[in-house]
């Protein structure tokens, strides 16, 4: 009696074609959904008056050249002295309100320019102190305060 051989093949399960199905279904729900906003509660929010606008500071522009010289509010000072920046910032602030102090300093100038002018804006009692930079060279020429 002769038995037939058992070299039959496995049956698998080939992937590939239900992969496929997933994908296409998966985008055609990320295309057709609906980007609601589902809230559990429904929340009544307080209410308030609103407030007057608030004034714009004054700004107080310090200039620093290459070459060490102050300007404030782009009057030149003729003396250099941390003394002589803070009697001028301290005639250049108001009786009142908000002062902000912007350094546009060139960027050859020393680092000990910007700081005299930091010591002097404390000793002047202004607090506040922002610095004037320019953009990267997309934009260069045009100043941008942050």
């Amino acid at each position: 009696m002769k038995f037939q051989s058992t070299n039959r093949d496995e049956p698998e399960i080939n992937l590939i074609p239900f992969i496929d199905i997933l994908l296409v279904v998966l985008i055609f729900l990320m295309l057709t959904t609906t980007y609601s906003k589902f809230t559990e509660l429904q929340v009544n929010l307080p209410t308030a008056d609103a407030q007057a606008p608030r004034d714009k500071p004054r700004e107080v522009v310090v200039s620093i050249s290459s070459d060490g010289r102050y300007a404030i509010d782009r009057q030149v000072l003729t003396e250099t002295g941390v003394e002589a920046l803070t009697r001028a910032l301290a005639a250049a602030k108001p009786g009142d309100g908000e002062v902000v102090v912007v350094i546009s300093a060139d960027a050859a100038a020393t680092h000990q320019s910007v700081i005299n002018v930091m010591d002097a804006a404390r000793r002047a009692q202004l607090v506040q102190i922002t610095f004037a930079t320019q953009q990267s060279s997309s934009g260069a020429g045009k100043g941008t305060r942050p």
